[in-house]
């Protein structure tokens, strides 16, 4: 099988191809290495896939809302399957720039689904645990309304399930959104809590936490979002006229994937600390706009028709991101400006 993954250099890109390309499967990868989050990170992704999967694994460097430079630098790419998983990510960063959210994430979305429908091939593709908004109703189910989003990603990423309906309506394509909740793992990304932690509580700098630390959160490991991406690759969807998860009765489906938990963010906290073997220092801050409280997952749907099942809670989890936190720093500081191999 050959797969293309959108933000092949990402956090969840790095470790689906390092799943695919270890079961034989050959990958081409295509991200723009913009500057949200540290460059080098995303240049060691792909070095690691570069160096223990060869040309098994190709990448391009082009912006994937740019359609024109997309189309042409994948003209000579065959593939059975795609996977969307880049898009412009963070719920605060939406607060700030929110231009970048409609290129990469409206735009840039829609340029995949012409991909697809061009070469006829199934797509999975990255929504959000953010599309509930200010639902309270838990656990969040794929079949609850998605009508109030609390941010402009949120939103943006509710429109594409919207878009993806529509192509699967009109063009019969296979489509399968997946609305990821809280990943976290080796790899991550230096935007999200638990980097910002672990970073802080090893610096003996603060930690900001907001809401007064009561939050709740579906906090997934990274081996259990990719198992639940590749079950979606497997088995495609079905044009079957069927209802399926989310409610549609095209070629379309909706999956929660995560832990199926809402742990306490202070829980998450003191396994930080005890990773670390330092003491935070928690600055408590009022909630945040276009947060929410508490996520929570049901993953009945995806656990029954595709036997997904995580396996990784966050007592075995968070000490596995920590050491890999540390041992990523130290192979920086051993060579300063190089990414990490």
């Amino acid at each position: 099988m050959r797969v293309l993954i959108t933000g092949g250099a990402g956090f969840i890109g790095h470790a689906l191809a390092s799943r695919l390309l270890g079961r034989g499967d050959h990958v081409i990868a295509i991200d723009n290495l913009n500057d949200y989050y540290d460059v080098r990170l995303k240049q060691a992704r792909l070095a690691d896939l570069e160096r223990r999967f060869g040309d098994a694994f190709r990448f391009h460097k082009v912006d994937f809302s740019d359609h024109v430079t997309m189309e042409a630098a994948l003209a000579g790419e065959a593939f059975d399957h795609i996977v969307h998983l880049g898009a412009q990510a963070g719920v605060r960063y939406s607060l700030q720039n929110p231009r970048a959210y409609v290129q990469a994430n409206l735009v840039g979305h829609v340029n995949m689904l012409e991909v697809a429908r061009a070469r006829r091939v199934p797509m999975v593709y990255a929504s959000s645990s953010s599309v509930y908004g200010g639902n309270v109703t838990m656990p969040f189910r794929v079949e609850d309304r998605v009508d109030h989003p609390l941010s402009l990603y949120a939103a943006t990423k509710k429109a594409d399930e919207l878009m993806s309906e529509t192509y699967a309506h009109l063009y019969r394509l296979q489509l399968t959104g997946l609305r990821f909740f809280t990943v976290y793992g080796p790899w991550g990304r230096p935007d999200m809590a638990m980097w910002i932690f672990t970073q802080n509580i090893l610096a003996g700098k603060p930690i900001p936490v907001f809401n007064h630390g009561d939050m709740f959160r579906d906090f997934t490991f990274i081996d259990d979002i990719v198992s639940g991406v590749v079950a979606c690759i497997d088995t495609p969807v079905q044009d079957d006229g069927k209802v399926k998860a989310g409610g549609s009765v095209k070629p379309h489906r909706l999956y929660n994937i995560g832990n199926h938990r809402a742990e306490k963010l202070m829980d998450m906290i003191a396994l930080l600390e005890k990773a670390c073997g330092k003491t935070a220092q928690i600055e408590f801050l009022p909630m945040q706009d276009g947060d929410v409280r508490e996520t929570y997952a049901d993953i009945s749907a995806v656990s029954t028709e595709l036997g997904y099942a995580p396996t990784t809670c966050i007592a075995e989890g968070v000490p596995k991101f920590v050491d890999w936190f540390q041992a990523y720093h130290a192979s920086l500081s051993v060579q300063p400006g190089a990414p990490a191999r």
